[in-house]
């Protein structure tokens, strides 16, 4: 079994930054893509951020240039570096795992990690 362990959101002021991060512990499996996600208020989920097993980034027009995914694969846990933040930053993040288990792919989603952006 697969577990995913967030951390990093809180409070911030506009401009500030934030690191979020995701674990992901278990054994026998291989993760190959890894992304972060967020949902404001009254909105649909969105996502934020990707980066596949081989390193290939893909993020929202909205927060290019402020905001920087990364993985580390011997720690099986991703980031989410922010910078600039702004108030429509405010929402819940989640990170979410694609991983193989016995070449049976799977998706988890991590428990989300409140970010709030106010002065």
């Amino acid at each position: 079994q697969v577990q995913l362990v967030e951390s990093g959101g809180g409070l911030v002021q506009p401009g500030g930054s934030l690191r979020l991060s995701c674990a992901a512990s278990g054994s026998g499996f291989s993760i190959y893509n890894m992304a972060w996600y967020r949902r404001a208020p009254g909105k649909q989920r969105e996502l934020v951020a990707a980066v596949t097993s081989g390193g290939t980034t893909d993020y929202r027009d909205s927060v290019k240039g402020r905001f920087t995914i990364s993985r580390d694969n011997a720690k099986n846990t991703v980031y989410l570096q922010m910078n600039s933040l702004k108030p429509e930053d405010t929402a819940v993040y989640y990170c979410n795992v694609g991983y193989y288990m016995d070449y049976v792919p799977y998706d988890l989603w991590g428990q989300g990690t409140q970010v709030t952006v106010s002065s």
